[in-house]
């Protein structure tokens, strides 16, 4: 079976090297274990589901396999991610009718599914073998995993607090793909460059999130927290640039559309982050956006073509 060619996911994946390479050198070739099995299983999804249903496969699946892969701790076990790799791609994607049919991110319907169905795996606490440790170079491509602390660390997006430093670097505790907040805003900046991913989504998000969380700080509401830790301590940056944007269940009519998309994003993980128990709250924030993005095109064009008509008769 041929697989369908996308250039702009290609742009997408090119911008993800640099978090995969880093993901090696923090953690260690465990990753790549992990990459080369969610790959595997996310490959043998969609061709299934394809063939049965008279499909193409297309180079999107990657983008979802590598962004998942990213998504996860560095320690989770091979079959979980193989099984949320498969829920993401089978009922995230094919089941709507295949690429350009999807309501929600696959990479995100993925890890829904392992968050809330293996809880335990996903979301201890994990401490990354950090420059210091290794050595600057070869870093964890010396090793297979990263040593781990035996005592349960909390990360810097749960306590409000660490060294700048480090969580723009990458050497704090974390997911695979989302410690580096420096690489994140490069490959970011690539994809938007490469026009992958719209630039009003980003700076809504990233706007909308900084005012929001700064209000919720200075009100000292919740458990609310320095608004630069909130953005470079987590994941949001990963999910604003490479997640959010996603072309098929973003908000795809107007440039208005995209602007409330991406604000709505950037609002909602605030929201979630500091009022629930779930302070990543990245997952549930672009899952509910992308819920919100059919009937936000749809209100839109009807409203377009209300005024449209409006000319018409206007100038009659």
């Amino acid at each position: 079976m041929k697989i369908l060619k996308q250039q702009a996911m290609r742009n997408v994946l090119k911008g993800m090297i640099p978090l995969c390479l880093a993901a090696v050198y923090f953690y260690g070739w465990r990753f790549a274990a992990v990459l080369a099995v969610v790959a595997a299983a996310g490959v043998l999804g969609e061709y299934l589901m394809a063939k049965k249903y008279g499909l193409s496969m297309t180079e999107s699946l990657f983008v979802s396999v590598v962004l998942f892969s990213l998504s996860l701790p560095p320690t989770i076990p091979l079959w979980i991610a193989a099984l949320g790799m498969l829920f993401g791609v089978v009922f995230g994607k094919m089941v709507f009718g295949g690429f350009g049919k999807n309501i929600f991110n696959p990479a995100i319907s993925a890890r829904a599914f392992v968050y809330i169905s293996f809880g335990g795996p996903l979301t201890g606490n994990f401490v990354p073998a950090v420059p210091g440790t290794l050595g600057w170079f070869p870093g964890g491509f010396g090793y297979w995993l990263s040593p781990i602390d035996s005592i349960s660390n909390a990360t810097p997006l749960v306590t409000g607090a660490g060294n700048i430093a480090d969580m723009i670097i990458g050497s704090i505790p974390g997911s695979f793909g989302e410690t580096s907040a420096i690489l994140v805003i490069l490959g970011g900046l690539y994809i938007v460059y490469k026009k992958a991913a719209n630039w009003r989504i980003v700076t809504a998000a990233i706007s909308s999130f900084l005012v929001t969380q700064t209000i919720f700080w200075l009100a000292g509401a919740g458990d609310a927290f320095n608004p630069l830790y909130a953005l470079v301590g987590g994941s949001f940056l990963l999910g604003a640039f490479f997640m959010i944007t996603d072309p098929v269940s973003a908000s795809q009519t107007t440039d208005l559309g995209r602007w409330i998309y991406g604000a709505l994003f950037g609002v909602l993980t605030v929201l979630i982050r500091t009022f629930s128990i779930w302070p990543a709250a990245i997952t549930f924030a672009i899952l509910l956006s992308n819920m919100f993005a059919p009937l936000l095109d749809y209100y839109l064009k009807e409203r377009k073509k209300k005024r449209s008509a409006a000319k018409k008769g206007a100038s009659a």
